[in-house]
């Protein structure tokens, strides 16, 4: 693997010309699959936002997802649990504006990949990580 196809930086996890080589879906799911739950247990109470995050998340998952937008899915939810990003979360009120913005931007271009039953999925998650 070259240090160009290792992300080393949060923007080169969404960069759509990165996110598709094979070796940095590997290092995006690898950091989805060990960060994306933590980190969302974490902070899902003050992201307005996590039932998208996590209607992406099994969207990203699902076999059926077209692999394309897989590996970009990926790419942005790589960035969210990166520790340090363009703006970074411990910063009160604002931190996770960045996060919100790359979410955003994908559902407005992939949103027809993430289907009911990933936000039936979120919401059930959601609920189970409020306690409810």
């Amino acid at each position: 693997m070259t240090a160009n196809a290792n992300p080393t930086s949060p923007e080169d996890a969404i960069d759509p010309d990165k996110a598709l080589l094979p070796a940095v879906q590997r290092v995006n799911e690898q950091r989805v699959r060990t960060a994306f739950w933590p980190k969302i247990a974490r902070v899902a109470a003050r992201v307005p936002f996590a039932d998208r995050l996590i209607s992406v998340y099994y969207a990203a998952r699902d076999p059926e997802t077209p692999l394309a937008a897989k590996g970009i899915m990926m790419g942005a939810l790589a960035y969210f649990v990166l520790p340090t990003d363009a703006i970074p979360d411990v910063l009160l009120g604002i931190g996770f504006t960045d996060d919100a913005a790359v979410i955003t931007a994908l559902l407005a271009t992939l949103g027809a990949n993430v289907k009911k039953r990933h936000h039936e999925a979120a919401e059930r998650a959601l609920k189970r990580l409020s306690g409810d």
